[in-house]
């Protein structure tokens, strides 16, 4: 576990830290941002109990008071879930938000740094920022690629939102040189469906296969963390014609509306989540609570590979 000034780390992420227990960090947007209230609430402290029914701890990150707070209290995530003027902190932020001592939800981006500080290999989301349609114009690309090619963070997701370009997204992250493996598939999900035409050049069945892939990765000592990408369950996966149709309509709105930056995306869910009368919401709920499950696998799996390691 590592020492900084300005983590505030919960008491049961400390203990799992110090005696090698699984840890997997979950980020706090999705909490603030990602999904209206109760469900947001309701959803965070499923997703911990999820992880903790698989051995490993939960640590929620957010930005409170001048701190980084790795693990939450049930008071600090009613006031994520409730408060107006949560800031949606990304690496650019960070400082800033810390330095005023106001409320921040971290993004991918600043939850895989606010990790890595404080020495936590695995975290889970619903799914990464990437390369944002009309790219050509806007330039807008997500600091979570470029994040991936920089912390030592393992991200669990069910690929990136499928409001994003993902062709160009797989590229940016082949060209930074992030890893993007398949969790029992050979294609690339996005988010609300299963599959897409876009190949993987790596997949594996079982956890263990995946922990291994991270272990040889450490001792190699190599820059950044491996995308995992878990499709939703079928049983919750969106007819891909349904759903798109709804993001292209969604996307000229935003235009149409001026809607830009960090902006765009709560923009796009929300509007999505009314277009498809909630269903979008519970396909969202459903990859957030399979990806906990696997994320924690993964991470006890890695665990277990150290510890006999170490003692060879």
């Amino acid at each position: 576990m590592k020492s900084n000034i300005y983590l505030e780390i919960k008491e049961d992420v400390r203990e799992a830290l110090e005696n090698d227990v699984p840890v997997v960090a979950l980020e706090s947007t999705i909490i603030s941002h990602g999904m209206p209230y109760p469900q947001n609430v309701e959803m965070a402290k499923k997703v911990e109990d999820i992880i903790r029914s698989e051995g490993a701890i939960p640590a929620t990150i957010a930005i409170m008071n001048g701190k980084i707070k790795i693990g939450l209290t049930d008071e600090d995530l009613e006031t994520l879930a409730q408060s107006p003027n949560v800031n949606k902190v990304s690496r650019r932020d960070l400082a800033k938000i810390i330095a005023e001592k106001s409320v921040g939800a971290t993004t991918v981006a600043s939850t895989m740094m606010c990790a890595e500080m404080a020495g936590i290999q695995f975290f889970v989301t619903g799914g990464i920022g990437g390369v944002h349609r009309g790219y050509e114009h806007t330039l807008d690309v997500s600091a979570d690629l470029e994040e991936l090619a920089q912390s030592k963070v393992n991200v669990i997701c069910a690929g990136a939102k499928a409001i994003l370009d993902l062709p160009r997204t797989m590229e940016y992250l082949e060209t930074k040189g992030v890893s993007v493996v398949g969790f029992q598939t050979k294609v690339l999900p996005a988010f609300y469906t299963r599959t897409t035409n876009i190949p993987l050049q790596a997949y594996v069945e079982t956890e263990e296969a995946l922990a291994n892939i991270i272990y040889s990765k450490n001792q190699l000592n190599l820059k950044g963390g491996i995308l995992i990408v878990n499709p939703i369950p079928e049983e919750s996966s969106l007819d891909s014609a349904f759903i798109n149709t709804i993001i292209d309509e969604a996307i000229e709105n935003s235009v149409k509306d001026g809607i830009e930056g960090k902006d765009v995306t709560p923009y796009l869910l929300k509007t999505i989540v009314e277009k498809t009368n909630g269903k979008s919401l519970e396909a969202n709920l459903a990859l957030v609570y399979h990806n906990a499950k696997v994320g924690a696998r993964i991470a006890k799996a890695y665990t277990e590979i150290n510890q006999i390691e170490s003692h060879v």
